[in-house]
């Protein structure tokens, strides 16, 4: 689906309602700006240039998206990092590049939410079908998996959402519990994306037993 956009003069929203799983940081962050009550709910000229970027940058899902007419754009973080979170998605921040199984792009961003329950209709992405599944998980770290090991370009995170299986993860990369006590860092694993593996987030090779697919 294409990005709708949202114009005034020093900066241009753009927004992706299938990326959007309603986080409203943005609605709380500046409700003069973003109120899906109002037509067009983006108003980026209600607000200083400065405070609509940071908001947006806010976004978890990636979902929201900012051009400035004065040049400046959302820094890459220097560090990639996954939070685990309960019942829901894999939150995920850095310099993201997507493939696909074949090595083409799907996605490059520095904000992602990628499902983890199995049931989104917009796999590798969240779209919320953990709430109507009951998606039940603590945020817990399972068994430390990571393995280092060179991966080329360690700054970049490729994601790589296997046929009917985990997400590979090659680059340095810090998960994170739901509660920050457990960290684990490394820069390869295998992360479960059919909602199974008895060592979330981790992959335990359940998706094979569950018959699980990617569809």
């Amino acid at each position: 689906m294409r990005r709708k956009e949202y114009r005034s003069e020093r900066i241009v929203v753009s927004f992706d309602p299938e990326r959007c799983i309603h986080a409203r940081y943005c609605v709380r962050g500046l409700p003069e700006v973003f109120n899906p009550s109002n037509r067009p709910w983006v108003r980026p000229d209600h607000a200083k240039t400065d405070h609509v970027a940071e908001v947006v940058m806010r976004c978890p899902t990636g979902a929201l998206q900012f051009e400035r007419t004065d040049g400046a754009t959302e820094r890459t973080p220097q560090e990639n990092a996954i939070a685990v979170s309960v019942d829901g998605p894999l939150y995920v921040r850095g310099d993201i590049h997507i493939k696909k199984p074949l090595g083409e792009t799907l996605l490059e961003d520095t904000r992602v939410a990628l499902c983890r329950c199995g049931e989104s209709r917009n796999k590798p992405f969240c779209d919320n079908s953990h709430k109507q599944t009951n998606f039940r998980d603590k945020g817990i770290l399972g068994d430390d998996r990571l393995m280092k090991g060179p991966t080329g370009d360690a700054r970049r995170l490729r994601i790589i959402p296997t046929v009917n299986g985990p997400l590979l993860l090659r680059g340095e990369v810090e998960i994170r519990s739901a509660d920050g006590e457990t960290v684990y860092r490394g820069s390869r694993t295998a992360l479960c994306r059919c909602g199974h593996s008895a060592n979330k987030p981790f992959c335990d090779s359940s998706h094979a037993e569950a018959d699980w697919r990617d569809d």
